[in-house]
């Protein structure tokens, strides 16, 4: 499969009521800063292309297409792309209580090792 395919409609980015879904697209060529409270309580789903994730050391790792993921409170620098066509994110979180925070302040972090 090629990259620049549009992404196809799956079962998953419909998972119900007690569910969130968010499509993040990372264009071809560009970087999204990291930000821990977009994927807080988040199960990610690389849906099409090719995700590299910079961690805040430098380190880079990356994963395509069909890779799932967990970046809720990662040491992350940003979201790149380094591909010729977009990267496609779905994530998939629960839905809070009514009442609540969608996006409650994290606990404490572990030590960065």
């Amino acid at each position: 499969m090629s990259e620049d395919h549009e992404p196809s409609p799956r079962s998953w980015r419909r998972p119900g009521s007690g569910f969130v879904t968010r499509v993040v697209t990372v264009a071809a060529g560009c970087s999204r800063a990291y930000d821990a409270s977009e994927w807080r309580d988040a199960i990610v789903v690389v849906e099409c292309g090719e995700v590299e994730l910079e961690s805040a050391a430098g380190v880079r790792r990356s994963f395509g297409s069909g890779a799932i993921l967990w970046l809720d409170e990662l040491p992350l620098r940003a979201l790149n792309n380094r591909g010729t066509g977009p990267a496609v994110l779905v994530a998939v979180s629960r839905r809070p209580p009514p009442g609540e925070d969608s996006h409650p302040s994290p606990g404490p972090r572990p030590p960065s090792m």
